[in-house]
């Protein structure tokens, strides 16, 4: 199982104020993430824009980390998915899987964004901009992980 992981909106609220309130959720979805071992974490935020995957796998817990495998290609560098329109992130995500050879796999994008994915995508677990991840969202997305 493949997690794509947005984090303004998911692991802190999109809007905060100062840098103590960045990745406040980031424990709830450390949890999670340790109840679900066969996960592994692809960066689809916009932060893969401006840091390296080294320096967001640092971000984690060191045993997090090292399941924090890659990033999702930008939109400007997906060349063939002009039928996504302004689905920017699921196109990103549907790139990454295809030039990994890993589109069959089971995937899960955890975003607050809904727009930026097709209409009723069955891979959009979503997050309240305004809280980010939450207790009660974690116990669905647990189930999420682990529903085939």
């Amino acid at each position: 199982m493949i997690l794509f992981l947005d984090f303004d909106g998911v692991l802190h609220p999109d809007i905060t104020y100062g840098d103590s309130a960045l990745l406040c959720k980031l424990p709830i979805l450390e949890g999670v993430l340790r109840r679900r071992s066969n996960v592994q974490v692809v960066v689809s935020s916009t932060w893969r824009e401006k840091r390296t995957l080294p320096e967001l796998q640092s971000l984690f817990s060191a045993d997090i980390a090292q399941r924090i495998i890659d990033l999702t290609p930008a939109w400007r560098d997906v060349q063939d998915d002009a039928n996504f329109g302004t689905y920017v992130r699921q196109a990103e995500i549907e790139a990454w899987l295809r030039t990994t050879g890993r589109i069959w796999e089971r995937w899960l994008a955890v975003d607050d964004q809904k727009h930026l994915f097709k209409p009723f995508c069955p891979n959009l677990f979503t997050t309240s901009p305004a809280t980010g991840l939450t207790e009660a969202d974690a116990k669905v997305l647990e189930l999420r992980l682990t529903t085939p």
